[in-house]
């Protein structure tokens, strides 16, 4: 049920007239984004270690073998709480991640996809099979430093790598809300007449904002958890079960 004020209603004409001006932003918006991409395209690039040390499930592997034989590399840099339960585990990441779920349009660019988490491979790996995700999961521990030189560890990031034969390189990052190119949940929100009804957005007055920024938690976990606890599935972390 409507938990809010609503906006006024007119007739056809007038609401196709106004939306029609805002169409002339919205596709305004559209072209900085082409123009952003484009200028991002031809930024230079940086040469980084490919036999930089992660690990996955079977063990140690390099930032080489995380491209699986494509020339492009995606990395999310999911931040982690050592020790912690799968309920104090970070509710942006799990927000980004829990939205990637189909790569073969990535693949079909030659583009490989994968998380690297920023903790221990066996206990963050229990958190991806608890969530039910299916994207190559690595630690990035034995070399988060080198791997993020100049940034903030225990934060999310987003990073684009491209590899030439054995040689890789890192071609752009991105952080905080940039990796909302990640989500089509608050894209989907934005078309709302309520919008992501956070307490931090332009609404106007009357409009619910019941949530706080970045408030993707429901009674003390990361909403999407809950979905996978009602599923009976372990959100032990530990190993001990």
């Amino acid at each position: 049920m409507p938990h809010g004020t609503l906006p006024e209603v007119t007739d056809r004409t007038t609401f196709e007239a106004r939306l029609d001006e805002l169409r002339i932003r919205e596709k305004a918006h559209t072209r900085a984004g082409d123009a952003l991409a484009a200028d991002r395209r031809r930024l230079p690039m940086v040469e980084v270690d490919g036999n930089l040390e992660l690990t996955g499930p079977d063990g140690p592997l390099t930032l080489l073998d995380a491209f699986e034989g494509r020339q492009q590399l995606l990395a999310y840099y999911f931040m982690w709480h050592p020790g912690h339960p799968a309920s104090e585990q970070c509710q942006g990441c799990t927000w980004c991640a829990g939205h990637v779920g189909e790569l073969s349009y990535l693949h079909s660019r030659d583009i490989t996809f994968a998380v690297f988490c920023q903790g221990p491979f066996e206990e963050s790996a229990r958190y991806r099979d608890f969530m039910g995700w299916t994207m190559p999961w690595y630690s990035a521990l034995p070399s988060l430093d080198e791997l993020l030189v100049g940034r903030t560890t225990g934060m999310m990031h987003l990073v684009s790598y491209v590899r030439d034969g054995d040689r890789v390189f890192e071609t752009w990052w991105t952080t905080r809300r940039g990796v909302e190119v990640m989500d089509n949940s608050y894209s989907l929100m934005d078309l709302t007449v309520y919008g992501r009804q956070e307490e931090h957005e332009d609404s106007p007055a009357g409009w619910p904002q019941d949530w706080e920024c970045g408030g993707l938690t429901v009674d003390g976990r990361p909403i999407s958890q809950w979905s996978r606890l009602e599923a009976n599935r372990n959100d032990d972390l530990s190993g001990r079960t």
